[in-house]
């Protein structure tokens, strides 16, 4: 467990939470224990999804400027992909991983939200990649996530600008998937996450599997992963109770083992 990021698991629902206050400034070390946080997510065979939460008060407003502000080209030529892959262990997580975004998610706080398969905010929360105000762009994964998340149109016009995004317009563009109250938030992030548990893990990391890997290809080879992880899944257990299942009982029945 961390300084600022620790993982709880309850009920299958393995809990990443950020704890620098007040605003959850993304530091070094922050960046660090996320890491670590999610490799562990990731291994542990009693967590079967994930919410990524910052607090009943924000998510996190951003990279720890004051820690940045005196770095130089070389300096920052060293650090940047550690930054990002701290960021891209969120994303690496094989098993659906769900955003609570509370108050502001901006820079890197919404960079790593990015990283989640889904996001739910609060209906007062705002997002954005402000960066070009600093004169710099965004460098853990937001030009890249934001364009395969919106289309390159919309991600330029949240890049270029580096406006903040309403809870209304979010959805509306697709940055998140449900808005709720602020003080529901953590609650509608559990209960999507709480779809997955009980789910045919390996069948689910294989679907993330496929999905993010198509995304990062083009479309024959994005098909041929398709093909070698739905051929696989013929190996696992869960397979064989869920077809036999859905023979004898119809589909929905299913007890999964995980195995």
């Amino acid at each position: 467990m961390g300084e600022f990021v620790r993982l709880e698991v309850d009920g299958g629902i393995g809990t990443i939470r950020l704890e620098r206050p007040p605003m959850n400034a993304l530091n070094r070390q922050m960046q660090e224990e996320i890491r670590a946080a999610a490799a562990e997510a990731g291994e542990r065979a009693d967590v079967a999804a994930v919410v990524l939460y910052g607090g009943p008060k924000v998510f996190a407003a951003g990279a720890d400027i004051k820690e940045m502000k005196d770095l130089s080209y070389p300096d920052m030529v060293a650090r940047a992909p550690q930054l990002q892959s701290a960021f891209a262990a969120v994303a690496r997580i094989p098993k659906p991983v769900v955003a609570a975004i509370t108050g502001y998610a901006l820079g890197g706080g919404f960079e790593l939200a990015l990283c989640a398969d889904f996001r739910v905010c609060g209906d007062n929360t705002k997002v954005g990649q402000p960066e070009i105000l600093l004169g710099i762009i965004p460098g853990a994964g937001g030009t890249q996530r934001l364009a395969r998340l919106v289309g390159p149109a919309k991600a330029k016009d949240l890049v270029f600008s580096g406006r903040f995004v309403d809870a209304e317009e979010a959805l509306r563009l697709g940055l998140v998937d449900e808005v709720v109250a602020p003080d529901d938030v953590y609650t509608a992030a559990v209960a999507r996450a709480k779809r997955y548990v009980g789910g045919p893990a390996i069948a689910l990391a294989a679907a993330k599997a496929a999905i993010d890997g198509g995304l990062d290809n083009d479309l024959e080879s994005g098909l041929r992963l398709e093909t070698h992880l739905f051929a696989a899944l013929f190996a696992t257990e869960d397979r064989r109770v869920g077809m036999e299942s859905f023979v004898e009982h119809g589909p929905g029945k299913a007890v999964f083992t995980g195995r």
